[in-house]
């Protein structure tokens, strides 16, 4: 069974840094591509990152080009999304996807979700 758990969300102030993660089960981790999307009320769900963990390629829409970092530890299965000078704007709820893509200008993400965490970010 395919598991994917997010974990490091939170509150913090803008210009402020948070680190998820996402620790994946069920899969053979080093041919996945693993993908983080997020979610604001109101607003429409965005691809955000998507990193191959067989070639190494990482993607990121222009949003949050810059700032977030995408990272795999193959020993942990786990992926990290690194965020740092958040904005009130990144606040959503994030979630990691098992399966990602580039295709055209945007991230598209398909699979397996977890559950999702909270990211606030105050003014």
């Amino acid at each position: 069974e395919v598991q994917l758990v997010e974990s490091g969300g939170g509150l913090v102030q803008a210009g402020g840094s948070l680190r998820l993660s996402c620790a994946a089960s069920g899969i053979t981790f080093d041919n996945s591509a693993i993908g983080w999307v997020r979610q604001a009320p109101g607003k429409e769900r965005e691809g955000i990152s998507c990193i191959s963990n067989s070639a190494g390629i990482t993607n990121y829409a222009d949003s949050v080009k810059g700032r977030f970092t995408i990272s795999s530890d193959n020993a942990k299965n786990t992926v990290y999304l690194q965020m740092n000078s958040l904005k009130p704007e990144d606040t959503a709820v994030y979630y990691c996807t098992l399966g990602c893509a580039l295709i055209g200008p945007r991230i598209i993400s398909f699979g397996s979700w977890g559950q999702g965490t909270q990211v606030t970010v105050s003014s």
